[in-house]
């Protein structure tokens, strides 16, 4: 793939009327991906392309998909993890502070979202709550704090099962690296991107035998506060739980 320029992701832009955002006003743009706790000592996770996915093409896929609320108490390889995590959020290409290409798309590149996962069963993993460092595939520790799971479950107007999975899912938006480009049309964005991203779960879990529920029924502060967010800066936007069927 050739490399792609500034002026190559400026033309993707030319549908818009950005005369007035940030990039045009020539402010730098914000990190591609925040690096909260990633100087911690990570967890490099294996190839995603390790699991064997189900026999079945896409048509397969799309048809057996539907949310799943009830979990077999079987855990997730690491393998089966790292698998969910590249499809996704895996990163492909890098293209300076100007672009991340990753395995969803995002409106001009942009990618908006960091991952954080409430990990139950997942074999070699210290249940706690993990941050995915997509630019080197790699998992950080963010909180084993057993009563963890119980606050999260609250915020979630105690929707049990988002506790009872093997991985819950939590996508956290950073607003400023899309309105960076588009201004407040990109909140609109996010949450066409965030789309992009949990439909890529559901199908990924469905490769490998398991399923997804989405969930956008939670107390926004309340999540936002577990996550240690600054709020003027970032909220979470979606979440999901996932588990073996």
């Amino acid at each position: 793939m050739s490399k792609r320029t500034g002026k190559d992701f400026l033309e993707l832009t030319k549908y818009h009327n950005l005369e007035m955002s940030d990039q045009y006003s020539g402010m730098e743009p914000p990190p591609i991906v925040e690096t909260r706790d990633d100087n911690k000592r990570g967890i490099k996770l294996p190839s995603p392309d390790l699991v064997k996915e189900k026999n079945t093409g896409f048509i397969g896929l799309t048809t057996d998909r539907s949310s799943l609320r009830k979990f077999a108490e079987t855990p997730y390889s690491l393998e089966e993890l790292s698998y969910l995590l590249w499809c996704t959020q895996g990163v492909k290409q890098v293209h300076g502070d100007l672009a991340i290409l990753k395995t969803v798309p995002s409106a001009g590149a942009r990618h908006a979202f960091e991952t954080y996962m409430l990990v139950n069963r997942v074999e070699g993993l210290v249940p706690g709550v993990y941050k995915y460092a997509s630019l080197t595939h790699s998992l950080v520790l963010f909180e084993t704090d057993k009563d963890f799971v119980e606050k999260i479950v609250q915020a979630c107007h105690g929707q049990a099962f988002v506790g009872k999975s093997a991985v819950t899912f939590f996508w956290i938006a950073y607003p400023y690296r899309m309105t960076w480009r588009y201004e407040e049309r990109g909140y609109r964005y996010l949450f066409i991107d965030v789309g992009h991203v949990c439909q890529n779960l559901y199908l990924a879990t469905e490769a490998i035998g398991a399923g997804a529920c989405a969930v956008a029924a939670f107390d926004d502060n309340s999540l936002d506060n577990l996550f240690k967010l600054e709020t003027d800066k970032a909220f979470v936007i979606y979440l999901a739980a996932t588990g073996k069927r």
